[in-house]
């Protein structure tokens, strides 16, 4: 076992949707490349998971409105 993380995480630059079970908290995030990748990827997920769409990761912070 190992010390516990102590810098937050860093997420890669992309296009980031987080998948929800009903009534969950918090889920998991999966990250695209393209807009057009994060659509399909919403599509395939939305029929078992909430789906919730969180922005394009520039620089270390979401920009919500962004689609290209």
């Amino acid at each position: 076992m190992g010390r516990p993380l102590t810098a937050p995480v860093k997420l890669k630059e992309g296009y980031y949707i987080e998948l929800r079970r009903t009534g969950a908290n918090s889920g998991i995030k999966i990250r695209r490349d393209t807009y057009p990748e994060i659509e399909m990827a919403t599509e395939k997920y939305k029929a078992t998971y909430v789906v919730v769409y969180l922005g394009k990761m520039v620089k270390g912070k979401f920009q919500k409105d962004v689609r290209e």
